[in-house]
């Protein structure tokens, strides 16, 4: 298994303390914005700005070690679960979000039903709804 190091190095991106901090902050996280990120590297690291962090988040997810999603109305967010081409389910009330994989057809959902002559090698689908604590709330 490759360290965090060697992987940032494979993909041709400079090693730094900050970089290794903030792909292992979006790997055990669930989905966090850049505050949270931000706050995570902190912690193992001790002060980072923020620019550093959206700098190192878009260096990243252009290397394609993080995917980015941004839920509407909600701030961008990012993960380490890539390369499968998963979706998401958002809660409409709080805001959680959760990975879905594909639920019909051949992973990874790539067969439109009219693709309009283009060659798809990539589809985003997001689900809204009610978490099951929101949905509880509501009810009662």
């Amino acid at each position: 298994m490759k360290t965090t190091a060697e992987e940032l190095r494979g993909v041709g991106l400079r090693v730094t303390a900050a970089r290794v901090a903030l792909l292992e902050t979006v790997r055990e996280g669930d989905h966090l914005d850049v505050e949270a990120i931000a706050s995570g590297v902190r912690d193992r690291v001790g002060h980072v700005s923020l620019q550093a962090v959206y700098e190192a988040l878009h260096a990243l997810t252009a290397a394609g070690l993080v995917r980015r999603i941004e839920p509407a109305g909600s701030p961008a967010r990012f993960e380490g679960r890539i390369g499968d081409n998963h979706h998401h389910v958002v809660c409409r009330s709080c805001g959680v979000v959760a990975d879905v994989d594909c639920a019909v057809g051949e992973v990874p959902c790539l067969t439109a039903s009219d693709a309009h002559g283009f060659t798809i090698d990539e589809a985003e689908v997001i689900y809204w709804g009610l978490c099951p604590q929101c949905s509880t709330a509501r009810s009662s």
